[in-house]
């Protein structure tokens, strides 16, 4: 059993702080054989997070503190002169995120392309449905 104080969000900071990609994350599952994805994510100023989908499950986002934005876009695959397909971004929308301000989180819908503004030193909660998939 985990206490998620003030010590524990600290150890998250401090974990993120010393990481090259200035994030940490923290598994929420049971064990390896456990196929959601729950994760507690310290998330700092600077963090790069690339502009990403999720095919098939919606993700849950709950800043426990802190100030992000999530930032949500359009995509559209334009062909180049090579015939090299590219995805060209058009953002749709910001969502401030930020307890403090009663804007605790939200459901990003399945295949909705999304990134993160760190604004401010933050811990938030992810679930996802299945298991965790890299990209190709």
């Amino acid at each position: 059993m985990n206490l998620f104080d003030k010590e524990f969000i600290d150890k998250l900071f401090a974990d993120a702080v010393e990481s090259p990609r200035l994030r940490h994350n923290y598994d929420l599952r049971n064990s390896a054989d456990d196929t959601s994805q729950r994760m507690l994510n310290a998330l700092m100023p600077g963090t790069e997070v690339p502009i990403h989908q999720h095919i098939s499950t919606a993700e849950t986002v709950v800043c426990l503190c802190g100030k992000i934005e999530e930032i949500i876009y359009d995509a559209e695959t334009v062909v180049g002169d090579n015939c090299a397909e590219n995805i060209q971004y058009k953002e749709k929308s910001r969502h401030l995120l930020c307890p403090k301000l009663g804007t605790y989180g939200m459901q990003i819908p399945k295949g909705v392309w999304h990134t993160i503004n760190v604004i401010e030193p933050s811990v938030i909660f992810e679930a996802k449905d299945g298991a965790y998939i890299p990209s190709k």
